[in-house]
């Protein structure tokens, strides 16, 4: 415990209660999914300053050595760490969110510091509406419990327009991916207590996914709202009605009669005016040089 003295009526004592009693299961159900999207992963902290975190660190990392570094480097998903699980201080890793323009990686990280990171990557991908999150506990008979939630308080402005009776163009995508999640762990859930349920649990299974795929289609086939379309893509609402369109569509098993065209991001070293008088490998090379973690 770090010791500090209050020296006038303005100092504050903030007492934690941080146990690390869930960081186990935490770290085996990240694993487990940086290995089945074939990703790299990276334990974030700000450890430097909040010394508290430095457990959180070791318990991953001792997960991690015990049960999935063979499967890690078997899999070959360890080249670009260095061979092992490397740490990020969460300063480095807003940073390399702008640098790995690629993908290929998963942060694992305290609530508040994933905040930022999903804030920061979804724009990075031109829409805050991308952002949803999931939070995993256990209840006290070891059931997996979820909670899911899509963006950090970034549409209350189009909420509040709403409100007024103004016109609002939200990307739902995140809103909507959080919905998805919730009901498909409730069917679970419900499944695993009563075998019986398996025909509802693959009917809503079903749905979910339909719905995600409607929405996903609608996007490509420019139909989206103004994040992503310009200002001429549809209103919230105008958006809900296209999406609920097409997925009454798919559920009745019809099929568009053109696919949707297939998207692809931008060269992202040619975004800005003036990147094409940048030498990227030199500017990596200078990264690389003065970056002596490889983080």
């Amino acid at each position: 415990v770090d010791k500090r003295v209050l020296t006038d009526e303005f100092g504050v004592a903030v007492v934690y209660n941080n146990p690390y009693d869930n960081v186990t299961d935490l770290a085996h159900y990240f694993f487990k999914r940086c290995l089945e999207a074939e990703v790299t992963p990276y334990i974030v902290t700000k450890k430097t300053v909040f010394k508290w975190q430095e457990g959180f660190w070791q318990s991953m990392k001792k997960v991690f050595d015990s049960d999935y570094k063979t499967q890690f480097e078997e899999a070959g998903l360890l080249k670009r760490s260095g061979g092992d699980l490397q740490h990020l201080i969460s300063d480095a890793a807003t940073m390399q969110l702008i640098r790995w323009t690629e993908g290929g990686f998963g942060m694992a990280a305290h609530n508040y510091d994933g905040d930022m990171l999903t804030d920061q990557i979804a724009q990075v991908h031109r829409s805050p509406g991308f952002i949803t999150s999931n939070l995993i506990g256990k209840d006290d008979e070891g059931r997996i419990i979820k909670e899911y939630e899509a963006s950090h308080g970034t549409v209350t402005d189009l909420w509040l327009d709403h409100l007024d009776g103004k016109e609002t163009s939200m990307n739902p995508l995140g809103m909507v991916e959080a919905l998805i999640g919730a009901m498909n762990h409730a069917a679970l859930l419900e499944l695993e207590a009563d075998a019986s349920k398996q025909d509802k649990f693959d009917e809503i299974m079903n749905y979910t996914e339909t719905l995600r795929r409607a929405m996903h289609n609608t996007f490509r086939y420019g139909q989206g709202t103004r994040d992503m379309a310009g200002p001429t893509g549809f209103t919230t609402e105008a958006f809900i009605d296209k999406v609920a369109w097409r997925l009454g569509r798919y559920l009745s098993d019809q099929v568009e009669n053109e696919l949707p065209p297939v998207l692809e991001e931008p060269d992202r070293s040619y975004v800005r005016k003036g990147f094409d008088n940048i030498d990227m490998a030199k500017l990596h090379s200078e990264f690389d040089k003065y970056d002596k973690e490889g983080t």
